[in-house]
């Protein structure tokens, strides 16, 4: 759920701006508000909310002073004023959103859903990173599991696990040993770097083969056999760094 903190020196626009959020925006589990910026910096030091409504004309203080005090803050800011003309200037610093008053709740829903999806994204590029370092701690490369983006999350699996993975334009359809293929939104290039100090080796343009699962490889060198039966081709420049790597396990 997401908590949010309202900073406006007009109670009425913080009543109509709750009124929203608690009609249109039901991720919205917490709401807190400040009528200043002195207010809002106080109310910063013990909360820590996902976003911020900032005001920006407000008596003492403006909004763009609160960035001040937090340069580079945590939480994401959403500017709400009547005056589209400080649009160009919440850019540059760095706003989420811009909201003019009168609020458009289709506008809110939109720049929450923008949250939401920035949310998301660095909550899996954290993954991916924390996975990666999980990688190189192991002294047994084969032990770690590969993390694996997709359109609904980030998704781990145990190398052992896996066939093959095949290239499919900008995605990769990743073949198991034992349960169906799983399209993850990365290229085949990806995983090739991600496995390279594995036992997987690119062995097509096309293909990035388990070796623990080959079973054949054919007269020619043209094609491997896998556990599953599936075939797979072999690119010339690659049949000699296969042989040599089967011949060694």
């Amino acid at each position: 759920m997401i908590k949010v903190l309202i900073v406006d020196d007009e109670l009425r626009a913080r009543n109509v701006l709750q009124y929203h959020i608690r009609t249109f925006v039901p991720e919205i589990s917490e709401i807190r508000e400040a009528c200043s910026v002195q207010e809002a910096k106080e109310i910063l030091d013990f909360y820590a909310p996902d976003i911020v409504f900032l005001d920006i004309e407000m008596p003492n203080q403006n909004g763009f002073e609160l960035f001040d005090a937090f340069p580079d803050p945590d939480f994401d800011v959403i500017f709400t004023t009547a005056y589209n003309k400080y649009a160009i200037q919440a850019v540059q610093f760095s706003a989420l959103g811009f909201l003019l008053k009168p609020l458009d709740p289709d506008e809110l829903i939109r720049v929450v859903k923008r949250h939401q999806k920035k949310r998301d994204l660095k909550k899996q590029k954290k993954q991916l990173h924390d996975n990666f370092l999980r990688k190189i701690e192991k002294r047994e490369v084969r032990d770690f599991r590969l993390a694996v983006p997709s359109n609904s999350g980030v998704f781990f699996f145990s190398t052992h696990e896996i066939l093959r993975l095949e290239a499919d334009r900008n995605y990769t359809i990743i073949h198991f040993t034992d349960k169906r293929p799983f399209l993850a939104s990365k290229t085949l290039k990806h995983f090739e770097n991600v496995l390279e100090q594995s036992q997987f080796l690119r062995t097509h343009k096309s293909h990035l083969v388990n070796l623990d699962h080959v079973v054949r490889i054919s007269n020619n060198s043209e094609f491997i056999i896998l556990r599953d039966g599936s075939r797979v081709e072999v690119s010339r420049r690659k049949k000699d760094e296969l042989q040599y790597l089967l011949n060694m396990r």
